[in-house]
């Protein structure tokens, strides 16, 4: 009566579904779908009534469905007959970062206490752990039960998804010559300093031939720049560049937010590429990392360069020679270490020269969460969230609104005229928490005093604000930089010098993982969260509180703007990671108040390859996974000489097709295609889905599979993969490029047509061949007239196979 055609039975058996569908029998509309069968294991019944349910139309929350049980989404392939397959064999879900990592060790020491108590039946040990009441029902002990369980689920999943940096001793070096030319970058004013005159004495005194520059705050411009360094090499080729820029930690004249030296490192990084100087860049910074938890962080301005730095060495990594931290006094033996690392201590370039040695940097598993080790943190009053408008404040404002936060400050610099503020004050109100939506800028520092003499005294910090950035170092200017840095730098520096006191419950600085490892086209942004994780450790140095977080990528906002953008992040081994685990993470890291944690989700198998493609990258060579995995990559015999030495033996067709198939090979894995029957020669790269990230990545795999030193700009200069075959042909063979003519390329697609068709259809053989016969006649009875040369053509004796043999023999392509 109520036009009601399906009908889900919640309860056992399906007894109703049997009795309902026999009063309908007559009616084959109607569908019963039982969510428990007798004799059935639940698992399966549940899925099959779902998915009976999904196919009537109804609408089944499947996110909800796999939620914790580590499953990924795939593509679909976008044509029924491609015949690639993109289902698992394996129909058990995908193995989750918590089994990748190994790191199911805190979930599993929780199950022993479990269990252990179950055994013993010690009902105080139970009680305590599922935190009930011993009096309780069986009703509220269930789901006591399931919310224990699922909460060890997501703590496994968390704890791998931690990480820590670490300092690792090398050995003492041996003294070094430092040879060559050496351009020594310093900045005006600071030529006379001690640890400047001591760095370079350092290079002199071991051989090193130094041309010295000093730079400005107006030396910003790329191209007047580039001039100088040509002028001041005169023809000569340099061996190495080193720069001080980093000393100079003064504000910039013009952008008020960032430091001088950080504006005049990017505009040298362009400014080598554009002066053609090849030669590797190391960058000396003091005081800006701390390599033992006994060392203070003495220059957070400084840290700037390294993010900065470890986004160079990503899109130039064949003129990156590193970073170098060097003590505030520099002494005799200190410069032979600085010597030694300039020399080249093998791959290592992230490196700090100490007292006790050379450290290099060093990104490892952090210790596991056990929740036994902690201190549940919970907030109170009054709590600041800056950004908090935005998508990844507007979760922490959630979280803190249900774990006992009396008051919510959310600035951004629209405050309730952003987009959706009105519904998340409405919804954080109904939670019965008082909201204030403020607009106010962090970058003034006026502006945000005068908020917080508004609002009750503020007892914790979180500091969400933020600005993104996805372009090359080539195409970011100082403004560009000074945008980008502002937004996190300047609104934490304003922050820490508000609450220089401790009486903060927390100060939390949610940082990124690009300015732990570096990520391409977000060079300023590396910078800025660099300086996040510096400042974090300065605070606690003060014995305030403070916690920066680097975080991967969050899924449902932030900087991941749609559902391409997170399936690009996962092809690279960097799934977004769900906000409710974020959360669960930053709570974690509050309850055992850690000061910098990096939190992301990574699939090495998948990130390492791509990251060491340009070359070996010590900073995560001491994570087991990353070692099996590059391990398992060179395990395949490697053909002996160079690809210049391989394709000399080859003839012209047979080196144009390797060097053709090598650029679609290495496109398809840039792409996460499996195959290169997805990359057509003749397509155009953006076609094909590249951008300037995928660019960058393509040129740092065919430099390592080449050796050239291909610019980054190959793809846009060379825009489809035959051109860029082409082009390398004349790098590596010399300017006779082989001329695929229009009648060549036309024989190509004759070729692949005629392969398929079949061996054991005689009549469709026999009728191509009858007409490529007339063709080829044709075709020789006009080279003959021309040539004056009427011998028979041998082809009017060929039989059907004989043509087929001839066309593969001379004609063919792979």
């Amino acid at each position: 009566a109520e036009n009601v055609t399906t009908f889900v039975e919640l309860g056992p058996d399906g007894v109703l579904s049997a009795m309902a569908q026999d009063c309908v029998v007559a009616d084959d509309v109607a569908v019963f779908v039982p969510v428990l069968r007798k004799g059935r294991a639940e698992g399966e019944s549940l899925t099959a009534a779902l998915a009976q349910a999904y196919v009537r139309g109804l609408v089944v929350d499947w996110q909800a469905y796999y939620a914790g049980t580590g499953a990924d989404r795939v593509d679909l392939p976008t044509y029924a007959f491609q015949r690639q397959r993109y289902w698992l064999d394996d129909a058990r879900p995908t193995e989750s970062a918590a089994s990748r990592t190994g790191s199911g060790v805190a979930s599993e020491a929780d199950d022993a206490r479990f269990w252990e108590a179950v055994e013993n039946a010690d009902l105080a040990s139970l009680t305590s752990e599922l935190a009930i009441d011993a009096d309780q029902p069986l009703s509220a002990v269930l789901p006591a039960l399931s919310a224990w369980r699922r909460q060890r689920r997501e703590q496994s999943a968390v704890d791998g998804w931690r990480y820590r940096v670490t300092w690792k001793r090398l050995a003492e070096p041996a003294v070094a010559a430092v040879s060559g030319v050496w351009l020594a970058v310093v900045p005006a004013g600071q030529a006379d300093d001690a640890l400047v005159r001591g760095t370079i004495a350092a290079l002199t005194e071991r051989g090193a031939a130094v041309r010295q520059i000093a730079l400005t705050a107006d030396d910003l411009d790329g191209d007047r720049l580039a001039q100088r360094l040509r002028e001041e090499l005169a023809g000569e080729a340099a061996h190495g560049v080193l720069s001080l820029l980093a000393l100079d930690e003064r504000s910039h004249p013009r952008y008020e937010a960032v430091p001088t030296g950080l504006l005049l490192t990017g505009s040298l990084v362009r400014a080598l590429g554009e002066a053609g100087v090849e030669a590797p860049l190391w960058c000396v910074t003091t005081g800006a990392v701390a390599t033992a938890a006994s060392e203070r962080l003495r220059n957070a301005a400084q840290a700037q360069i390294w993010g900065l730095g470890r986004v160079v060495a990503l899109e130039h990594p064949e003129r990156w020679g590193g970073l170098v931290d060097l003590p505030e006094a520099l002494d005799e033996r200190a410069a032979m270490r600085l010597a030694a690392v300039l020399a080249g201590l093998g791959d290592e370039d992230q490196l700090a020269v100490r007292t006790s040695g050379v450290l290099a940097r060093r990104v490892v598993h952090a210790e596991q969460a056990d929740a036994e080790d902690a201190s549940p943190w919970q907030p109170r009053g009054t709590v600041l969230v800056t950004g908090g408008t935005g998508a990844l404040g507007a979760h922490v404002a959630r979280w803190l609104a249900g774990n006992g936060a009396q008051h919510l400050v959310l600035t951004s610099r629209r405050g309730a005229q952003a987009p959706g503020a009105d519904a998340l004050a409405a919804e954080l109100t109904a939670m019965g928490v008082e909201i204030t939506v403020a607009a106010c800028d962090v970058t003034d520092r006026e502006a945000l005093a005068a908020l917080l003499d508004r609002v009750p005294p503020v007892t914790a910090v979180v500091h969400a604000a933020g600005a993104g950035q996805f372009a090359p170092l080539a195409e970011t200017g100082p403004a560009d930089v000074a945008e980008v840095v502002a937004a996190k730098v300047a609104g934490a520096v304003h922050l820490d010098a508000l609450f220089p006191d401790d009486a903060l419950d927390a100060f939390v600085l949610f940082s990124s993982i690009a300015g732990v490892w570096g990520s391409g086209g977000q060079g300023a942004y590396a910078a800025a969260n660099a300086y996040l994780d510096a400042l974090a450790e300065q605070r606690r140095g003060r014995g305030l509180a403070a916690t920066a977080i680097a975080w991967g990528p969050w899924a449902d906002g932030g900087l991941v703007a749609d559902e391409e953008a997170a399936e690009q992040l996962r092809r690279r081994g960097l799934p977004v990671m769900s906000p409710e685990l974020s959360i669960t993470a930053l709570q974690r890291a509050l309850d055992r108040d850690e000061t910098t944690l990096t939190v992301a989700d990574v699939d090495w198998a998948r990130f390492a390859p791509a990251f060491t493609a340009a070359r070996p990258r010590p900073l995560i060579a001491d994570l087991p996974e990353v070692r099996s995995t590059l391990a398992a990559s060179t395990d395949a015999p490697e053909e002996s000489g160079s690809l210049s030495e391989r394709l000399a033996g080859l003839t012209g067709a047979e080196a144009d097709r390797v060097l053709l198939d090598l650029v679609r090979t290495q496109v398809a894995a840039v792409l996460g295609h499996n195959g290169t029957g997805a990359v057509e020669a003749g397509r155009a790269f953006k076609e094909l889905g590249f951008d300037s990230l995928t660019a960058v990545e393509l040129r740092n795999r065919l430099n390592t599979a080449t050796g050239l030193r291909l610019p980054a700009s190959s793809v846009f200069d060379y825009p489809t993969p035959r051109a860029l075959a082409d082009h390398l042909w004349a790098e590596l063979l010399g300017d006779d490029i082989p001329q695929t003519l229009p009648a060549l390329a036309e024989i190509d697609k004759l070729e692949f047509v005629l392969s398929s068709v079949p061996t054991d259809n005689a009549a469709e053989r026999a009728s191509v061949t009858a007409r490529l016969e007339k063709l080829l006649r044709t075709w020789q009875e006009v080279e003959s007239a021309a040539a004056g040369d009427g011998d028979d053509n041998e082809l009017e004796s060929a039989s059907a196979d004989d043509i087929f043999d001839i066309i593969n023999n001379e004609f063919g392509r792979s």
